[in-house]
């Protein structure tokens, strides 16, 4: 029960700063937003061409990978927020106040998932009223939403042991980049099928293209790898679990 009332004071102080933060919500809301309309709406030729045969276009296929990307960035936009609180003291004073600091990470992520359910919203929204085509069933996307919600636990947790470690914003970029190269080594643009060279042995051995090509597959309505793409990303969220209850205890040794 400490550990839930922790969280609940972390994650309610963290959203209250969010949305009444314009500086903090709106980036949030306009990055996702930007891929989506560059990729989805400048690359639509890529419906053209041979090869390409994802059932429900181009924009549709897009908008799971932003959608995914959303959801991590939304976990390391968290991070930042961690470091920011280390910065000017709060998370020193909160470690010393808290029954039990476990609630923190719980409190953080609580924070990160809603942060990540606006975002999602709009951003869904906005793809229907482009006309994306969903060919899947409410059990199919309700995989698509749950593995997007698995990605976003495991950015924060992967964000928040960053943060934590160091302890200051100038860990933004060690929490950001490794998401981004992940992300972008994936199949972006066209399938897996249509990659050629070295882009293609890594997008192969990228355990987010394995989450990225269910997604696909989920929102298209013809399910493909769910299993595997489950299990990675919930392989994901148990080591970043991990990693950031052992970065809690490097900033508790540290005071």
């Amino acid at each position: 029960m400490r550990a839930i009332a922790v969280a609940q004071g972390v994650a309610w102080r963290t959203l209250h700063n969010v949305f009444t933060n314009p500086s903090l919500l709106i980036p949030q809301l306009v990055f996702p937003l930007f891929f989506f309309v560059a990729f989805a709406g400048g690359l639509s030729r890529v419906d053209d061409v041979p090869g390409f045969d994802f059932p429900s276009g181009y924009t549709a296929f897009q908008f799971v990978f932003v959608l995914l990307q959303s959801a991590v960035f939304g976990g390391v936009f968290t991070g930042f927020g961690i470091a920011r609180d280390f910065e000017s003291g709060f998370a020193r004073r909160l470690l010393l106040a808290a029954p039990n600091r476990n609630g923190i990470i719980l409190g953080y992520a609580a924070a990160a998932l809603v942060r990540w359910g606006v975002t999602a919203v709009v951003l869904t929204v906005v793809a229907l009223l482009a006309g994306m085509q969903v060919g899947g069933s409410g059990v199919d996307l309700f995989g698509l939403y749950g593995l997007a919600l698995l990605l976003n636990i495991a950015a924060v947790l992967w964000a928040a042991g960053v943060a934590m470690r160091l302890r200051t914003m100038q860990a933004g970029p060690l929490m950001q980049m490794p998401a981004f190269l992940v992300l972008f080594f994936a199949p972006v643009y066209v399938p897996l099928s249509l990659l050629e060279g070295w882009i293609h042995g890594l997008a192969t051995v990228n355990p987010v293209t394995r989450v990225l090509e269910a997604g696909r597959g989920l929102l298209a309505g013809s399910p493909t790898e769910v299993g595997i793409a489950f299990g990675v990303a919930l392989g994901l969220v148990t080591a970043f679990s991990l990693w950031a209850l052992r970065g809690l205890r490097s900033a508790e040794r540290a005071g």
